[in-house]
């Protein structure tokens, strides 16, 4: 199938990734933002600290955890993006 035509780009927002500045369009998760502005490390792994990437982009692997506006644990695959959100990456 061939796409013909692609939809219409969205409202873009600004949300802040480990203080730096990266547009998102409105309504798509914060994986997927994350994943477009070219990240590919979300967080290490507690035992040996390894970088870990979302897996399963649909809330099951836990692989996309987060910080968001001071909130440690969150599933970026489940939570849209907003204006002004701050999100912090494990380095």
């Amino acid at each position: 199938m061939e796409v013909k035509q692609k939809p219409p780009a969205g409202e873009l927002v600004t949300l802040w990734v480990n203080d730096r500045k990266v547009e998102a369009q409105r309504g798509e998760s914060v994986a997927s933002a994350l994943l477009a502005a070219g990240y590919t490390s979300f967080r290490k792994s507690p035992e040996k600290g390894e970088p870990r990437s979302p897996l399963c982009l649909m809330g099951v692997c836990f692989e996309c955890l987060v910080e968001i506006d001071g909130v440690p644990g969150v599933r970026s695959c489940q939570t849209t993006v907003c204006e002004g959100m701050k999100v912090k990456l494990s380095r």
